[in-house]
């Protein structure tokens, strides 16, 4: 496992932070309220940006490719040698028309980064609680540096999707089908015993609030989430959702939650709200005092 890079007086933290029209700089922002780009080393480095491109939909259903694309040239503005936008959609062979439909192609070509369609797996005995073998994609498991861009929203099925259930696009898509059957939230977090991402950027500009996560209820709280902490990230992200009235997961304690609450059992990021902290705006705190 990575160490966790990103912390503020000695423990990890998430910065919630105001989106403005300059993209990039927001980025930038959230970052250097948790300690900055700077700790991640980046210089010469090959970094392995993941985004959520399992549709074409608009954003939040898939990622903002200008969003993406703002992250590729700041990891690049701080020396990394190349990016690596890597993606897997549930049926390999549209990833690559996926990404074109979607902007990302056109995006990533002008933001300078390459793109991979993950198709080198490689068998991986999980020997989780839900999970127990898996084939992984090998660029992930070979990286170096793994940067996340993942967006806020419901899921009809594992409940939301944030940092932890990005790593499903880490996994062949022909066993996925499979993942979904039974004990999906569980299966997502065993999973995440694979892979640890170095930074998540979590595009909360705009949201559902349930349904998804092609489509569902919209709303824009217009913010940037960044951690080094998958699980802190998504215990504040499905507050920010739970903030909306109408939401779905308005009677869920966020650590009760599958996907949080098996991640806690395997160590793999905080354990309670203690173990980190919340760097944010003050205008941001009106979304947690229900005053709109």
């Amino acid at each position: 496992m990575r160490a966790n890079r990103f912390s503020v007086g000695g423990l990890p933290a998430v910065a919630i932070a105001r989106a403005s029209a300059d993209l990039k700089q927001s980025l930038l922002d959230s970052v250097d309220a948790i300690g900055g780009l700077e700790g991640l080393s980046l210089r010469g480095e090959t970094v392995l940006l993941k985004p959520n491109f399992n549709s074409a939909d608009p954003p939040p259903g898939s990622s903002d490719p200008l969003f993406v694309g703002a992250l590729v040239e700041l990891l690049r503005d701080y020396g990394a040698a190349k990016v690596v936008i890597g993606e897997s959609s549930m049926l390999a062979s549209s990833t690559r028309r996926i990404l074109a439909k979607a902007g990302m192609l056109a995006a990533a070509q002008q933001a300078g980064a390459d793109v991979m369609v993950f198709d080198r797996w490689e068998k991986r005995h999980v020997g989780g609680r839900y999970l127990k073998d898996v084939s992984f994609a090998r660029a992930a498991l070979e990286a170096s540096r793994i940067v996340y861009s993942a967006c806020l929203k419901t899921h009809r099925f594992a409940e939301f999707t944030g940092s932890l259930k990005l790593s499903v696009g880490f996994m062949r898509p022909r066993e996925r089908l499979l993942l979904h059957a039974r004990n999906l939230s569980g299966k997502v977090a065993d999973l995440n015993t694979l892979v640890n991402p170095d930074l998540i950027l979590l595009d909360g500009r705009a949201a559902f609030i349930a349904g998804g996560p092609s489509s569902g209820e919209r709303r824009e709280p217009g913010l940037i989430l960044a951690s080094g902490d998958r699980v802190a990230i998504d215990v504040e992200a499905v507050k920010l959702i739970q903030s909306y009235p109408g939401n779905s997961l308005a009677s869920k304690d966020p650590w009760q939650l599958g996907q949080i609450r098996r991640a806690v059992e395997l160590g793999l990021g905080a354990g309670q709200e203690t173990d980190y902290r919340v760097v944010q705006q003050s205008v941001v705190l009106e979304l947690f005092t229900g005053e709109r």
